[in-house]
């Protein structure tokens, strides 16, 4: 028996559907821009920092600055005890690109001096936000945490501390606290209402880096004797360094004297800021 040829109806329907969905998807259609807020647009990053590394923290102080900070260094006698004075201890830490440090302890005849250096490289991980704008709020926190008094002189401090004046106009005497006060070493300057000189309270440093301040912290050690720690801190840039120097005399021989202590460690904050410009 002959067989009829048959073409199954289903599959010339299908066929015809297919070239029309294939015939209906022109190639002229183009993707739209992004909008400005859309995720395809691109955001210029915030610029990195100035510094990328660090200084080895025990190599950053010469001997010659740490004979003048820790003078018990030259009364060792044994010359390989001298040596491990001068190498100093390093700070524990887990990213040397980040934040090192280093401190020395030495004793004298007189007294215990501390020495640490710390410093610290930021990095902003907000492509917003740049570096050097992330240590500035760093720095700024660690300003505010030391509570530094108000500049003697400034608007807020004559607005708090100068008496009101009398229905006349005619201001009433200046307080006593503005006579002058003998300072160790013979000099004299205004003094403050805590009885510090004024150029020797806690302060903001100019020139100094990017921004700076020092603190000064007078604290009872024992019964008989005060231990003094003058801290400066400076920023440059991406780094924050602070320099924390304190002395405890060995006897009860009065307070370390500040300003000796300022200047020697605001001399070391100075060298570590010229390193860092070379």
């Amino acid at each position: 028996m002959q067989r009829k040829a048959y073409v199954p109806g289903t599959a010339v329907l299908l066929a015809a559907l297919l070239a029309g969905c294939t015939g209906g998807s022109g190639g002229t259609d183009t993707p739209t821009d992004p909008k400005p807020g859309d995720a395809g647009a691109t955001t210029p990053a915030a610029q990195p920092g100035k510094y990328r590394t660090l200084p080895e923290a025990c190599a950053a102080v010469s001997h010659d600055s740490l004979d003048s900070l820790l003078p018990g260094i030259e009364q060792i006698t044994d010359q390989e005890q001298r040596d491990t004075a001068y190498e100093g201890v390093a700070t524990l830490t887990y990213d040397t690109d980040r934040r090192v440090g280093c401190g020395w302890k030495v004793e004298s005849t007189d007294a215990t001096d501390h020495l640490l250096v710390d410093f610290e490289r930021v990095v902003s991980y907000d492509n917003a936000i740049s570096d050097d704008t992330r240590a500035q709020d760093i720095y700024a926190a660690k300003e505010t945490a030391a509570d530094l008094p108000e500049p003697v002189g400034s608007a807020t401090a004559s607005a708090t501390g100068s008496p009101s004046a009398s229905a006349s106009g005619s201001e009433a005497p200046t307080p006593s606290s503005s006579a002058s006060t003998p300072v160790s070493g013979g000099a004299t300057a205004s003094a403050g209402t805590s009885g510090t000189p004024a150029d020797l309270q806690p302060r903001e440093l100019g020139s100094m880096g990017d921004e700076a301040f020092l603190d000064d912290k007078l604290n009872s050690a024992s019964s008989t004797t005060q231990q003094r720690t003058v801290t400066v801190v400076f920023r440059t840039s991406n780094v924050i360094v602070t320099v924390e120097y304190a002395e405890q005399p060995t006897a009860s021989a009065g307070a370390p004297d500040s300003k000796e202590m300022q200047d020697k460690a605001r001399n070391l904050a100075q060298k570590l800021v010229d390193r860092f410009n070379d």
